[in-house]
């Protein structure tokens, strides 16, 4: 970010980055709807005004140095697009940046950059090659222009209803024209070493290291195979049985004739109807953009205490949403007399079960209104995942973040959704889909993700026992207030969609009798801490203080303590955990 800032940015301003041109022109649109710049406030001049050039969109491609560059399974050519705006108005993009998921992953950044740097010395070494040609000279003659193109870039603002675009493309330069050289005086006989050889820097040996032992020893296949490892994921997430068997051989894996069987109970679902996204947020905002698209606007409905950047995609983006936070059968009963009353509503997101309270809402009565009042429902089954439970029969759409338990090994990051095929309205979201879905992706991110999800299967039902276990402990102790693990929330309408195998999945919340017991619990507990979930460790947070510090009285009133510690359960063995759960509880002294 700080090449573009250096590059298109004034001192005053800031950007972001994004993988397509769409992503970073809905950036601008949400920038021109909800950021208020200060001088339109304190001036004659009026807000829309104001707004419809406060940000600017540059392009900008980077190409690798030579044909023959060593990383040649991923593109020689990579193209970002970056949105500049105000400093002031950073918290306003990054709010965009943080619910939809939108930005570039941390392996696409790092490839570009070392584009970047593999480019710069090729340029510094020409230009060492070229001094020395031109000192050896043994006459005088005009010295040749130099290797270096300057990029071709119109840096003048972009009016944000102009579809230009400032154009950045790097072959011959870097982003930082501000290279400088501090070995320029070299004389003929470095001349094979500079041509040559190139001194490898640490970064580049330590991205060779790991990419050898990732590659070397079976851990993961070369970029080479991302979409074959894409069809792979998709078969997996559709829930087709045998696909986790074969890891030696993607080749056969993708290829293999699929009969139909699926996991998720319906004969029909195949890898056409899941679509990948980079994220867990992207799959769920870009779930309803593609509904906002297909459909006349409407307010979406909020069901359930959700994960927080869902509530906030469907009340800012479109119309609106009403929100029942509880997510019980009252709240139902209150949702039927809404649409009764004439509402009309576009869709309704829950969580199956909810995070971080585990309710799981009764989805057999919403889908009964969905199909009364004609509105799409949308699970999120990240918490539950598909070898728990069977929530697709009663959704329009599932969406889930695969960053979490189906990867495991927190170091990569992906999303996605799926089709019911069975549903109403399921070929015009795959129209919708046709004209709206960007596969943005990245190749490293999908090896990874692949690789990673290969024992789904066998991880979860392992965490399935310790967490149960955990529970069944911590709940018969008089130290805790309240457990919350479906289990012991909603049981009744968990269990009509458990699956036969299933269990209640590795996640709970805690409570206890005071603010001070829960401190003392929570810092004594010997385990990671940290906001994730799904992680093949036991991983514990302060939820609330960490999701909703500027919100804590609102999240009270549905029944989310300010001193809920949740936690996701890992791999470790069943003693380890007792033993380190003991220590955390033995450490109350406040009761």
């Amino acid at each position: 970010m700080s090449h573009c800032e250096q590059k298109f940015a004034k001192p005053t301003e800031s950007c972001l980055l994004f993988p397509s041109r769409k992503a970073a022109q809905r950036c601008r649109d949400f920038l021109k709807r909800y950021y208020n710049p200060q001088d339109a406030l304190s001036s004659s001049t009026s807000i829309s005004k104001a707004s419809s050039t406060i940000a600017r969109l540059a392009e900008i491609t980077v190409l690798a140095p030579t044909a023959e560059y060593t990383e040649s399974s991923l593109p020689n050519a990579v193209t970002l697009y970056v949105i500049i705006f105000p400093k002031d108005a950073f918290p306003v993009a990054k709010s965009y940046w943080q619910h939809t998921g939108d930005g570039i992953s941390s392996r696409h950044a790092e490839y570009v950059l070392r584009l970047l740097q593999a480019k710069q010395e090729e340029e510094q070494t020409q230009e060492k090659l070229m001094n020395l040609k031109i000192s050896s000279k043994k006459r005088y003659s005009n010295p040749r222009p130099p290797v270096a193109v300057a990029n071709v870039t119109n840096t003048n603002n972009i009016d944000s209803n102009n579809n230009d675009i400032n154009k950045s493309i790097t072959k011959n330069n870097n982003l930082n024209n501000n290279i400088t050289d501090n070995n320029n005086d070299c004389d003929n006989s470095n001349n094979s070493n500079i041509v040559n050889s190139k001194k490898a820097s640490a970064d580049e040996l330590l991205f060779g290291a790991n990419s050898y032992v990732e590659e070397r020893y079976g851990r993961n296949l070369s970029a080479e195979f991302a979409e074959k490892a894409k069809i792979v994921l998709k078969r997996r997430i559709a829930g087709v049985f045998g696909v986790e068997s074969d890891e030696e051989n993607l080749q056969n894996v993708a290829s293999k004739a699929i009969e139909g069987i699926s996991e998720r109970d319906l004969m029909v679902v195949s890898e056409d109807d899941v679509y990948l996204f980079p994220c867990g947020m992207s799959a769920i905002f870009n779930a309803h953009r593609i509904i906002l698209s297909a459909f006349p606007h409407k307010k979406s409905v909020c069901f359930g205490f959700v994960y927080v950047d869902t509530l906030k995609i469907l009340e800012k983006f479109g119309p609106g949403c009403h929100f029942f936070g509880h997510g019980s059968s009252t709240d139902i009963d209150a949702l039927e007399n809404l649409l009764a009353s004439g509402e009309k509503i576009l869709c309704l997101f829950c969580e199956f079960p909810s995070n971080p309270l585990l309710k799981s809402p009764d989805l057999k009565r919403l889908r009964a209104l969905a199909d009364k009042y004609d509105f799409l429902i949308i699970v999120d089954e990240t918490i539950g995942n598909y070898i728990n439970v069977r929530v697709l029969e009663c959704a329009d759409i599932i969406v889930s973040s695969y960053t979490k338990i189906f990867s495991g090994d927190s170091n990569v990051m992906g999303g996605g959704l799926v089709l019911n095929p069975q549903r109403r309205h399921y070929q015009k979201l795959k129209e919708a889909l046709k004209v709206e879905y960007e596969d943005l992706f990245w190749a490293e991110d999908v090896i990874f993700l692949e690789r990673n999800s290969r024992t789904f299967r066998e991880r979860i039902l392992k965490i399935n026992e310790n967490a149960e276990m955990l529970c069944d402990f911590l709940n018969s102790n008089s130290k805790v207030k309240k457990l919350y693990y479906p289990k012991f929330i909603t049981p009744e309408i968990y269990a009509q969609y458990m699956r036969k195998e299933g269990c209640y999945g590795g996640l709970f919340s805690i409570t206890f009798h005071s603010e001070r017991a829960s401190a003392q619990f929570f810092d004594a507990l010997p385990i990671a801490k940290g906001p994730s979930l799904g992680t093949n460790f036991t991983l514990a947070c302060p939820y609330t203080i960490l999701a909703h510090y500027t919100e804590l009285d609102w999240a009270a009133k549905f029944g989310v303590e300010k001193v809920l510690v949740r936690v996701s359960v890992g791999l470790e063995n069943k003693e380890t955990l007792l033993t380190a759960f003991q220590i955390g509880l033995d450490a109350i002294t406040d009761n």
